[in-house]
């Protein structure tokens, strides 16, 4: 059974700036620590954007620091709160499309894990997330050369609404987009993201009789506190940080949430 790592949203600050009184990188240190203690066996760790808070290359080298001595291959994607360009200045090794997105594909045994890129820098509200037409040809291709592999993707941006007005005014722009591409592909079983700052299982309906499990995993930080009436996307509260642990087996995907601050 491999077993897949995922972080998302651990919104790296500068040095002595908190974020509601919390430091990010005490905290994602805290839950990668816990990961490499408790699966050590993991063959990969995944971190779905909104790698930083402003998206400087002070905030991304803090994160380089961090990994530097990890011992496990680490693989990574962008969200609202990222800039690429500062992001590739620092990580000058990541893959990166001919088109300079952030986006990758790699195996694991009978399944394969395609990260997507859904920073919109040219949107008049940078939170919002797209997949354009390069990014998704480019998707479409990771997926046809699967291989017969079962396709998980995995992205910062939902697909899908997720009853958060504040947050849903913000997600991914062109999810019918997305919806039609994957329509064209049965290979894939599981979509990944982040972005709300919560636990929630939800589907993606891709043709009348189809959908696609999208699981949405916490923050390592700053959690969206439970107001499903309000428009403000940035309200947060300190409740528990939690990473994802994505097990592959032979019989389906199974995805799990960890806690790791109680």
């Amino acid at each position: 059974m491999k077993k897949l790592l995922v972080f998302t949203d651990i919104h790296i600050v500068p040095q002595g700036e908190t974020i509601i009184g919390l430091d990010p990188l005490e905290r994602f240190a805290q839950g990668l620590q816990h990961a490499l203690s408790n699966h050590p066996d993991a063959e990969r760790i995944v971190i779905t954007g909104d790698l930083t808070h402003h998206g400087t290359q002070e905030e991304y080298m803090r994160l380089h620091n961090a990994l530097s001595d990890c011992p496990l291959p680490v693989s990574l994607t962008l969200g609202n709160h990222d800039r690429r360009s500062a992001f590739l200045d620092v990580f000058q090794d990541v893959p990166i499309t001919d088109t300079g997105f952030v986006q990758e594909s790699f195996d694991l045994d009978e399944t394969r894990l395609i990260l997507l890129d859904t920073l919109d820098e040219d949107a008049a509200n940078l939170h919002g997330g797209l997949l354009c037409k390069q990014r998704l040809d480019w998707m479409d291709q990771a997926i046809a050369s699967a291989d017969g592999r079962r396709v998980i993707l995995g992205l910062h941006h939902p697909p899908v609404l997720t009853g958060f007005p504040g947050m849903d005014s913000i997600g991914l722009a062109n999810r019918s987009e997305l919806a039609a591409r994957l329509a064209q592909h049965d290979a894939v079983v599981q979509i990944l993201a982040g972005h709300i700052h919560r636990t929630i299982q939800g589907n993606l309906a891709v043709n009348e009789t189809r959908n696609i499990p999208v699981f949405m995993f916490k923050s390592t930080c700053h959690q969206m506190p439970m107001h499903l009436t309000t428009d403000d996307h940035h309200i947060s509260v300190d409740e528990p940080g939690a990473y994802g642990i994505v097990l592959n087996s032979e019989d389906g995907i199974l995805v799990h949430t960890e806690d790791f601050t109680l």
